[in-house]
């Protein structure tokens, strides 16, 4: 008997990879593929020669996976959805998978665009559309929380850690002013700064008492930053993401360089309007760099 002949049992019939393969417009190698990764397994294997037998019934299941991993669909995912079978949680998940997949692309889309005008020479055409003023900002007690992170992992963290000092800040006279980020080297999908999230608070002896309770649960501590003059430009909601951002750091940037000043301390994100209120178009952000 050969790998591709049919075998027929009582109950149901079983077919071996090449008729199930023609049954299910697949290659004999794509299903070996399948059932080496976990997401399709024969129905039964021949213990003395190997071969590898399958139901009619897996039919679906085997253009289900194709067809996923036609989407690039890691393969952790493809199970996941093969799993749920059919229904509206399988669907429910394909449905996340690509969202995720769109904004991925909707972020390369506006990358590229940064890029072609940065290799193209427009660079201070895109500059040109950010207001760059200044502001001189007093010293300040703040509660600060550190963290080495990707810049994939940053919003999530920056929302997190914001809402744990803010929500600290009430055991330390309350907050006095927006909260910010300070980026202390460059967070990138390769670079891992550190970043700073900072809450100004009014009471810095409750503030100390607060960081001795819990610096060592969240890597917190208390600064005082001395008065200091900002370089900023305000941004929308929608500039916040990558890369639209880096245009603006980069227009604060050549500014400063512009007007003969010099940068004075790291970057930093002042986050002065509610998150979860805002709209795509409203303001949320200054980029800003201490200057003197």
């Amino acid at each position: 008997m050969t790998e591709d002949a049919v075998v027929d049992e009582p109950d149901q019939e079983l077919l071996t990879i090449g008729a199930f393969a023609a049954r299910a417009r697949l290659s004999a190698k794509a299903l070996r593929l399948y059932d080496r990764l976990g997401l399709l397994a024969p129905a039964h294997v021949d213990e003395a020669t190997g071969y590898r037998y399958y139901r009619a019934g897996q039919v679906e299941r085997a253009r289900l996976v194709a067809m996923l991993r036609q989407l690039d669909m890691p393969l952790a995912r493809i199970a996941e959805v093969v799993a749920a079978g059919d229904g509206p949680t399988a669907a429910a998940l394909l449905g996340a998978y690509w969202a995720d997949v769109e904004a991925r692309v909707a972020g390369q889309r506006t990358l590229a665009e940064y890029l072609r005008g940065r290799l193209s020479g427009r660079s201070s055409e895109m500059y040109r559309k950010f207001a760059i003023e200044t502001v001189d900002v007093p010293a300040q007690v703040v509660i600060t929380e550190t963290r080495h992170v990707l810049a994939g992992e940053l919003p999530a963290w920056i929302g997190a850690s914001l809402g744990r000092l803010e929500s600290a800040a009430r055991e330390c006279g309350g907050v006095t002013a927006a909260p910010f980020v300070v980026y202390h080297s460059e967070v990138s999908m390769e670079s891992d700064g550190p970043a700073e999230s900072c809450v100004p608070v009014a009471d810095e002896a409750a503030a100390r008492a607060w960081a001795e309770r819990h610096g060592r649960t969240w890597g917190t501590k208390v600064a005082v930053h001395p008065a200091q003059r900002l370089a900023y430009t305000r941004i929308t909601k929608a500039q916040v993401a990558h890369p639209q951002i880096m245009a603006a750091f980069e227009a604060v940037e050549e500014w400063i360089a512009r007007e003969g000043l010099e940068q004075a301390g790291p970057c930093r994100e002042v986050y002065f309007a509610d998150w979860e209120a805002t709209g795509a178009q409203d303001p949320v952000c200054d980029v800003a760099f201490p200057v003197s």
